[in-house]
């Protein structure tokens, strides 16, 4: 049997509204929401004191005011964002022998076999403490065997703290937690697995697999070792700072057929807006990129209020289509790309009920799962400007 990992996930607490702290000081313990405006768009995040109200990231704008109408809305400083983040990438950078950046504020390190060097745990607080003294800014940290778990280990030790999962502790570590707290666990797999009397991750380690696989496919099996700490999931991969989500199609013909080009625009964005809604993220970028017969390729992007909802994003990059199209010429590719990615949204349940666009998400998101990704298209994928 291999020898076991050592994973750090290290978390920058309610980043956007720390670093507005940091500038505005007399923001502190007031209750913060950094998102759109009153009325649109979703919170990017919020303070603690915001959260006591239940308003929690990735929440509707309007609903997140009915819940806190004292709260102070701030828009966002995305440059000072970018700022700090990249003096926090910096820092880890320095000291750390592989790590890498999965957003803007939330960092994987593989210190495995390091314990001939150092100690890990001891070594990992001593850079945390770093982070804080340096920046200001509040992290957390998981430490465990696998990325999984580590970054369940973070979520539970928030705010601002720390927690150690000994090799060998992963399930009992597990088994008090909700089903959703799995990472990959959205609204609809948690209603399958409470359908099935499960509500607790000891539930599904208990659960024979075969009947998980019976009910859920492929992904109960990977459930089942997921609850028990066994699921290893993906490497820690090295470093690299553009990181974003995107698609591009080359066409087996140019075209400079519209319809076409718009479907093709509507169902590139729907499907990246998708893989964020999955992964918990938010995106503070758009691109699209048009490459011509003559292979001339043009590319623009924008800075947009961070979103995951297709119905957002799609009128941004349909906008950026039509700035960079040359009118009259075929397009040989097409691409469409999100990035300035933040992981805010994942400590939280990503739909409110209270919600009709965040009913409709999760009710598109789930047949999607049930059925393939082609088993329903909104009506702006049938083309039109």
């Amino acid at each position: 049997m291999p020898p076991s990992r050592t994973i750090v996930h290290f978390d920058l607490d309610a980043f956007f509204v720390e670093v507005e702290i940091l500038s505005r000081p007399d923001l502190r313990g007031k209750p913060l929401i950094v998102g759109g405006s009153r009325e649109r768009g979703v919170v990017t995040t919020c303070s603690y004191e915001a959260r006591k109200y239940g308003v929690h990231s990735a929440m509707p704008m309007k609903r997140a005011v009915q819940l806190c109408p004292q709260a102070l809305i701030l828009p966002g400083s995305r440059g000072e964002y970018s700022k700090y983040s990249r003096w926090v990438t910096d820092i880890i950078s320095a000291k750390a022998p592989l790590f890498e950046k999965a957003s803007i504020d939330e960092f994987y390190l593989d210190l495995t076999g390091m314990d001939r060097f150092f100690k890990p745990f001891e070594w990992t607080v001593a850079l945390r403490e770093e982070i804080m003294v340096k920046t200001g800014l509040p992290i957390s940290f998981g430490m465990a065997t696998s990325k999984m778990v580590a970054k369940m280990a973070t979520n539970e030790a928030k705010p601002n703290g720390y927690l150690q999962i000994p090799p060998g502790k992963e399930a009992a570590f597990l088994a008090p937690l909700k089903i959703d707290k799995i990472p990959g666990v959205g609204e609809h797999t948690a209603s399958l697995l409470k359908d099935m009397g499960l509500r607790l991750i000891r539930d599904i380690a208990e659960y024979p697999p075969a009947l998980l696989e019976q009910r859920l496919g492929n992904y109960g099996l990977e459930l089942s070792e997921k609850s028990r700490g066994m699921h290893m999931g993906s490497e820690v991969a090295p470093y690299h700072e553009a990181k974003s989500v995107s698609t591009e199609n080359t066409f087996g013909e140019n075209t400079d057929d519209m319809d076409f080009l718009m479907r093709e625009l509507v169902r590139m964005t729907e499907k990246i807006a998708s893989e964020l809604r999955k992964d918990n993220k938010m995106a503070g970028c758009l691109s699209v990129k048009i490459r011509y017969p003559d292979f001339e390729t043009t590319q623009r992007q924008t800075s947009i209020p961070y979103s995951f909802y297709d119905d957002e994003l799609i009128p941004v990059a349909k906008d950026l289509f039509h700035k960079l199209y040359r009118k009259g010429m075929k397009v040989r590719l097409l691409g469409v790309r999100l990035s300035e990615l933040t992981g805010e949204a994942k400590q939280t349940n990503l739909f409110s009920d209270a919600e009709k666009k965040s009913v409709l998400y999760q009710a598109i998101d789930g047949v999607r799962y049930r059925f393939g990704k082609k088993s329903l298209t909104k009506g702006g994928a049938l083309g039109g400007k």
